[in-house]
């Protein structure tokens, strides 16, 4: 049997240096190198004419040698290398700067084939830096070339080569066992596994590459949906759902609000009452964006539950969000006698053991906490509704444990992380969706403004003028303390609060948090921001998901490029709370085209949806898996944007797959019950 868990260590051409490299780029295996996929391709197989060739673009060129080498020195001992070349169409100089070595390299007369940058002034061509090959050989062109991500020290050269000799090593272990079912390979067309694997790598034609990806895309969301299809059809068949009280209305708590509820808070509750009186458990994701009103949508189905005679427990991921939603889940709810209490790490031992009392009494009918929850000596009496709140900082190992302590209760989980609802209709398979698409009419548009490092003194001043208008502010910066391996002007928190607190804000009060504080450390500043006594906090993007501040009115971004859209968007939903007209200032450096594009698309709109669609658009799927449901791994070649087809067919065909064989337990199915198996089981416990 082939050998996939082998340390890459062994491979050919590794060695104890660069397996530490490798490791950094998540290559610890030889099935970690062989599916270290190519970000892009370089078609280096079609050469063409000189007269052709256009400035600017990346071309190869066949030509003769026309000329020696010439080796010029110029100023601060650096040389200059220079060759003329000629086509039947033109002629060019080949340039290369400090490759001294290349002197003895070429003939004259003699034919060469060039790969690099074209510069094409007034008809004067010259090409600099190529790699290059002599006509016969094909090693640096003639052929169509992966281009990996890789890491500092690593070049594109040695990563191709080390994935060459991994798939040399399969080949001699007598190749990859295949992980589709024949039915499957022969119904879509699909490549065996060992062909696609190899072409992705090393295509001989576009066609090639296209064909491979099909087949290993296809695998990939394939695998994804069956294990979100099973894991659903666990909870659905496990046991029934419970039946709440259908004289029990909502209407009441929203009769009682001091505010109208929007139609699409409307809409929501009307699908989750449905839910509840039916005899299916319900599980469901109420998505929304910053603000729109998830929390008092919760609040109302909580409001059901506990009239129904059953208990409901709310987790959220940090204490002072417990706290903020106890608070507002006593100011809606005291009145219609239901008691919330609060169950954080935070309390004193006498309290939680009254607390963990009352609980299995029945004496509390909201418990509202953090992952103390899933303590195995929390224990309800008659648990009927779990709500987990800012979904994607759970896994769904821990929903499924809260969840356990009832007998399979109606579970709401709620993000405020937005994805395009037909994705998020695919991608979460286990759970029914509910959106709320509008913001309540009184919510004030943050303004938003993305700027460069010029424009730092006028930044200054305006968060100073906030400041002194009574308002606070956020700065967020995307590290904690400074790293030789990052770039240098990249600002971290300590050097940040450092300079603010002594020079740009002395006059104000300035503190920090970030992530590797001790929890209790970020409840306590977190509680001082909200009470006005801390006028600037500087912050890593521990602060996306926290606490209302309505006083705080500005929010300055640093380096914004190194964030992905929805991330900003995250963080900018922390200001305009309250009443004040807010302002999100993007400090961003680079030039890049899609850097600018990003930029442009957070100034243009406050619109979460739309904004994570471009984010999808411009940053491929990379870690968008992680940041919406932790326990599912990130694609390692699917994008969910280009990919939407076959993101679509994957669901049909796992869907006609799980309806005839729900566990995969036929004969036809074993290598599918292996791959889903392989890729999740100790994520989703299936």
């Amino acid at each position: 049997m082939i050998e996939l868990e082998k340390d890459v260590k062994y491979i050919k051409g590794v060695g104890p240096n660069r397996v530490q490299l490798l490791n950094k780029i998540g290559i610890f295996t030889l099935k970690d190198l062989i599916t270290y996929y190519p970000r892009d391709y370089q078609d280096r197989s079609k050469p063409k004419e000189l007269y052709e060739c256009y400035d600017g673009e990346e071309a190869t060129i066949e030509v003769i040698a026309t000329s020696r080498l010439t080796d010029t020195r110029l100023r601060n001992k650096k040389t200059m290398q220079k060759l003329q070349v000629r086509d039947e169409s033109g002629i060019a100089t080949i340039t290369w700067f400090n490759q001294s070595y290349l002197k003895n390299k070429f003939e004259i007369g003699k034919k060469y084939r060039f790969y690099g940058k074209i510069h094409n002034k007034f008809g004067r061509i010259e090409v600099n830096a190529p790699v290059f090959d002599e006509i016969e050989k094909k090693n640096n062109t003639g052929k169509i070339i992966p281009i990996y991500p890789l890491t500092y020290q690593l070049t594109q050269n040695t990563i191709r080569k080390i994935i060459e000799n991994g798939l040399e090593d399969v080949k001699k272990q007598g190749g990859l066992e295949e992980t589709l079912p024949q039915y499957l390979l022969d119904k879509y067309y699909l490549e065996d596994i060992n062909k696609a694997t190899n072409n992705i790598h090393f295509p001989k034609e576009f066609e090639d590459f296209k064909m491979a990806r099909n087949r290993l895309v296809f695998e990939e969301l394939l695998s994804t949906q069956l294990a979100l299809l099973q894991l659903k059809n666990n909870n659905l068949t496990e046991q029934k759902g419970i039946e709440f009280d259908k004289n029990v209305y909502m209407s009441d708590v929203i009769q009682s609000l001091p505010f109208k509820l929007t139609k699409a808070q409307l809409r929501v509750l009307e699908e989750i009452d449905n839910n509840m009186e039916s005899d299916k458990a319900m599980n469901r994701l109420l998505q929304g964006d910053v603000g729109s009103g998830k929390t008092v949508v919760a609040m109302t189905a909580s409001y059901k539950a506990v009239k129904s005679r059953y208990q409901v427990a709310v987790l959220a991921p940090t204490a002072i969000l417990a706290t903020q939603h106890l608070v507002n889940f006593q100011k809606i709810l005291n009145q219609f006698d239901i008691k919330c209490e609060l169950l954080i790490s935070g309390i004193t031992k006498s309290k939680k053991i009254e607390i963990l009392e009352k609980l299995e009494n029945g004496e509390i009918d909201v418990l509202i906490g953090t992952h103390a929850m899933l303590e195995d000596n929390v224990k309800f009496k008659n648990l009927g509704l779990v709500v987990t709140d800012e979904q994607h900082r759970f896994g769904v190992k821990q929903r499924t444990k809260i969840a356990q302590k009832g007998q399979n209760p109606d579970v709401l989980v709620m993000s405020a992380t937005p994805i395009p609802r037909t994705l998020a209709l695919i991608l979460y398979g286990d759970l029914d969706i509910s959106i709320i698409d509008e913001l309540p009419p009184n919510r004030k548009k943050i303004e938003t403004f993305a700027v460069t490092k010029q424009l730092e003194e006028r930044v200054n001043n305006f968060v100073i003028k906030q400041i002194e208008e009574g308002r606070q502010a956020y700065i967020v910066c995307p590290l904690v303390e400074d790293s030789e391996e990052e770039e240098n002007d990249l600002k971290s928190v300590m050097t940040l609060y450092e300079k603010c607190k002594s020079e740009t804000f002395s006059k104000y009060t300035v503190e920090y948090i970030h992530g590797k504080m001790k929890q209790k450390e970020k409840d306590e500043i977190m509680e001082r921001f909200k009470k006005g006594e801390i006028q600037i906090l500087i912050s890593t993007t521990v602060i996306e998901v926290g606490v209302d501040v309505p006083n705080s009115s500005i929010m300055v971004i640093e380096d914004a490029q190194r964030f992905g859209l929805a991330q900003l968007h995250q963080l900018r939903g922390r200001v305009g709370r309250g009443e004040y007209q807010s302002y999100c200032i993007l400090k961003y450096q680079g030039k890049g085209e899609n850097t600018r594009q990003r930029m442009k698309v957070m100034c243009d709109t406050n619109d979460g949806f739309v904004i994570s669609q471009k984010d999808l658009e411009l940053r491929g799927s990379g870690d968008f898996f992680g940041t919406m449901q932790h326990g599912i791994p990130d694609f390692k070649i699917a994008n969910l944007f280009t990919d939407i087809e076959m993101l679509k067919l994957a669901q049909e065909v796992a869907i006609t797959i799980v309806n005839n064989d729900a566990k995969l337990e036929k004969e036809e199915n074993k290598l599918l019950k292996e791959l889903v198996k392989d890729k999740f089981m100790n994520r989703l416990e299936i």
